[in-house]
C-alpha cells in the first residue's frame, strides 16, 4: 500500500505533499526532511529505491522515487508493493502531467494544484492504486475541463 507521496524541487520545498496514513503535522515535516535529505544526496546514476526512513517506518518500507529536472517524485510504500510497478506509476503520473499541462515544470505543480490533486486522484485514491492507463486518466482529466467549462458558462448567463 501506497503510505505517502511527495514532490519537492532540488531545494527540499514540497510542491505536492499527500499521506495516506495519519501522521501529526510535526511528523509529517520531519518525515519530509528527512525523505529529501535521503533523496537529494544520492547521485542520479544509483538505484530509485531506499529502505525507508527511521520516522517513516524503518524497514518495512520503502521509499521509490524519480528525479526529473528540478522534481524529486517520492512514494513511500509498504513491502507488499513492487518497486517496479511503483516507478513505472511514477512515470506514468509525470507523463500524465506532462500531456495535461504541455511540459509541465515545477510552476505548474504550484499555480495548478487543484488540478494536479484531481490527476492524482484519478491514479491513487486511500493508498491504493487505481488507474494505470494513462490515456483513461487524460479523458477523465478532459472531462472535468469541459465540466468546469460549462458551469461558468451557466453562472455567466445568470
Amino acid at each position: 500500500m501506497i503510505k505517502a507521496i511527495l514532490i519537492f524541487n532540488n531545494h527540499g520545498k514540497p510542491r505536492l505533499i499527500r499521506f495516506y496514513q495519519y501522521f501529526a503535522e510535526d511528523m509529517q515535516q520531519q518525515i519530509i526532511r528527512e525523505t529529501f535529505h535521503l533523496v537529494s544526496k544520492r547521485d542520479d546514476n544509483v538505484c530509485n529505491f531506499l529502505e525507508g526512513g527511521s520516522l517513516i517506518g524503518g524497514s518495512d518500507y520503502k521509499l521509490i522515487y524519480r528525479h526529473y529536472a528540478t522534481l524529486y517524485f517520492v512514494f513511500c510504500v509498504d513491502s507488499s508493493e513492487s518497486e517496479l510497478g511503483i516507478l513505472d506509476l511514477i512515470q506514468v503520473f509525470v507523463e500524465t502531467l506532462d500531456k495535461c499541462f504541455e511540459n509541465v515544470c515545477e510552476l505548474d505543480l504550484i499555480f495548478h494544484m487543484d488540478k494536479v490533486h484531481y490527476i492524482l486522484q484519478e491514479v491513487v485514491m486511500g493508498g491504493m492504486v487505481l488507474e494505470t492507463n494513462m490515456n483513461e486518466i487524460v479523458a477523465q482529466v478532459e472531462l472535468q475541463n469541459r465540466m468546469e467549462k460549462s458551469e461558468v458558462q451557466v453562472w455567466a448567463s445568470i
